[in-house]
């Protein structure tokens, strides 16, 4: 066909096209609609009139008419069988919304006209946002990121639910029964404190009201100091209450934090154990404690149980990493504590991430203390620790828990040291030493005699050997300390358990203010039992170490060394001095060298048969200490 054929069939088509739309749609009606981003540019609309249903044989049933951007041939009246639904899209003018419908009447002819009128035909329905067709992209990319929630009409009476708001009810036909209601998206992440906060709720005793403010008098009224506290009874226990501030709180969240192996789950089952037999005479009281263990079997946990001794048979062991089952098990037995191994193990469904982490972390920690607030049980918590020494997990984690322990020790020594890092109920000073032996944890009541070696005065090899007294929140302990000169050695300075800026410091004191010629020597330090010594009240029994074995001259039996070097070589005062020369005169020591300005100060400890004797710099120190009976 040529190209003139073709344009003449094509002006001939649009002709035929314009006749049969002008017969069908007689009157045309322009639309000017103002958009809401540019008012001063109206859009218009070429509309036609046009049935909302199709016309049918009868007369008498109402008839709809809306607005339409494109005209639509009337329907030919079929059989119901071959009826196709008819699909249109329509302006609102009211909603501002081009919606698109899909139109289909499932009636049959023969049916008679007051069954039509119930079974109204079903209608499809889907809208669009005007401003999403002829607006901006502003306004489109604003609606959709607000489409987190979306609104649902339900019939109270019958229950259908639709998207858009009908005057009538599609299913059951009443008028005025659509009420509006929003639903969240189905893609949209679930928070942690929504699920840790349903959790809860479940099953957590319900109060009616909400809690008004009670008088500070009142409160401290009802709460009896003496029997507040859950104690701890047993040497070991005397050790956990000193570091918790006298007992356990009831509706505490305590963290225990340590390195692997350190001995945390086998504290902690036996403080469990402990609160399950502490409360005997007590009947009234219940004494049941839950260990749940998200790393070990209950078959494990009760084979460490059988090692360490304990027969108790209110202790339960459960395993589990839910929280929503862990909660739900607490809220049956009523426990008097309740112990998780560990936090880093267990999770809450429905909040993002994997368990231990950031997240679930978080979340886990923030539903067991609104568990614990709330019935009044103390949650005690192992958590992890990073290769730092941090407690894996966010720091939020320490500022949720209300109390935060750290258990220590050296990896081939049977000693370890449970100390508080926060504490909201007693101090942060106190210090707790354990023994670790084959029955568990042993509390120790002198923790000087694990630091400290025999001493024999009368041997040559053991030159070297000064007793320093340390302090550690409330508690003074009593450590040795070891040095060893070795003329020509080429190994310089070997130091372990000393901070090698204060070794060398006192070294080079040594040097310059008391003459001795350590130049040429190799210096060992080091201190008995792996201590670290920190504070500057050690400085002087490491300095009188390394003259005794510079000298080769032991240290008297029965002598301790208290104070600070100065780089003029002076002796200072240091910290609670009263503290720790009654420690020492209680453990039988006779001797005690201190600054010269503190002599007269405890002047009145001499009859108890220590004598103190002050020094003013260390020449006076090496010539009181190492002279010749």
């Amino acid at each position: 066909m040529q190209a003139p054929d073709m344009r003449a069939f094509r002006s001939l088509h649009v002709c035929k096209t314009l006749q049969a739309l002008s017969s069908q749609s007689p009157i045309s009606i322009i639309t000017c609609c103002k958009s809401r981003n540019y008012p001063r540019y109206p859009q218009r609309f070429h509309s036609t009139p046009h049935r909302r249903f199709p016309s049918s044989s009868t007369s008498d049933e109402p008839t709809g008419s809306s607005w339409s951007a494109f005209p639509t041939a009337p329907s030919p009246v079929d059989s119901p069988s071959r009826q196709t639904p008819t699909v249109q899209t329509v302006y609102d003018p009211n909603t501002g919304r081009v919606v698109t419908k899909r139109e289909r009447n499932g009636n049959k002819e023969s049916e008679p006209d007051v069954e039509k009128a119930e079974n109204p035909p079903i209608m499809e329905v889907g809208s669009r946002v005007y401003g999403d067709v002829i607006g901006s992209r502003s306004v489109s990319s604003s609606i959709r990121k607000k489409g987190k929630s979306k609104s649902v009409h339900v019939c109270n009476n019958c229950g259908y639910s639709d998207g858009q708001w009908w005057g009538t009810c599609k299913q059951c036909g009443e008028v005025g029964t659509m009420k509006q209601f929003t639903t969240e998206s189905k893609d949209r992440k679930v928070n942690g404190m929504q699920v840790s906060e349903n959790v809860g709720r479940s099953w957590l005793p319900k109060k009616m009201g909400a809690p008004a403010p009670i008088k500070l008098a009142d409160v401290c009224g009802r709460i009896n100091q003496l029997s507040w506290r859950i104690p701890l009874p047993g040497l070991f226990g005397a050790e956990v209450e000193r570091v918790l501030g006298g007992g356990l709180v009831p509706g505490s969240l305590v963290l225990v934090g340590g390195d692997p192996g350190v001995g945390k789950s086998t504290l902690l089952l036996q403080i469990a154990a402990l609160i399950a037999e502490g409360n005997d005479a007590n009947a009234d009281d219940p004494t049941r404690v839950i260990y749940v263990s998200g790393e070990e079997s209950i078959e494990q946990i009760g084979n460490r149980a059988d090692r360490l001794g304990i027969k108790t048979e209110e202790l339960f062991l459960h395993s589990s990493t839910d929280i929503e089952d862990i909660l739900e098990q607490a809220h049956h037995l009523s426990p008097k504590a309740l112990v998780i191994d560990s936090i880093q193990t267990v999770y809450l469904e429905g909040v993002t991430g994997s368990a231990g982490g950031d997240v679930q972390v978080r979340e886990c920690t923030s539903a067991l203390l609104r568990f614990a607030k709330k019935t009044n049980i103390p949650v005690l918590l192992i958590g992890h620790v990073t290769k730092t020494g941090d407690i894996a997990g966010p720091r939020v984690l320490e500022h949720i828990v209300d109390v935060v322990l750290y258990m220590e020790g050296e990896k081939y020594s049977s000693h370890r040291l449970l100390r508080s890092v926060k504490n909201r109920f007693g101090s942060t000073d106190e210090l707790g030493v354990f023994e670790m032996s084959q029955s568990g944890l042993q509390g120790v009541s002198n923790p000087s005699e694990m630091f400290l070696g025999e001493l024999h005065s009368d041997s040559d090899y053991l030159a070297g050997l000064a007793v320093a007294v340390i302090v550690d929140g409330s508690r003074a302990f009593l450590i040795e300390i070891q040095a060893l000169c070795v003329a020509g050695s080429s190994v310089g300075r070997h130091i372990n358990g000393v901070q090698g800026s204060r070794a060398d410091m006192i070294i080079s004191v040594i040097i310059k203010q008391a003459g001795l010629k350590l130049q040429e020597n190799g210096i060992f330090l080091n201190v008995v039992s792996g201590i670290s010594l920190t504070e500057t009240a050690g400085d002087l029994a490491i300095a009188a170490a390394i003259c005794s074995s510079f000298l080769e001259f032991p240290i008297p039996h029965g002598m301790a060394f208290i104070a600070e070097v100065g780089l003029g070589g002076e002796l200072r005062m240091v910290p609670q001095l009263e503290k720790r020369i009654n420690t020492v005169a209680k453990l039988g020591y006779k001797q005690c060298i201190v600054p010269k300005s503190a002599e007269k100060s405890f002047s009145d400890l001499q009859p108890q048969g220590m004598e103190i004797l002050g020094c003013k710099n260390l020449k006076e120190m090496i010539n009181t200490v190492f002279r010749r009976s």
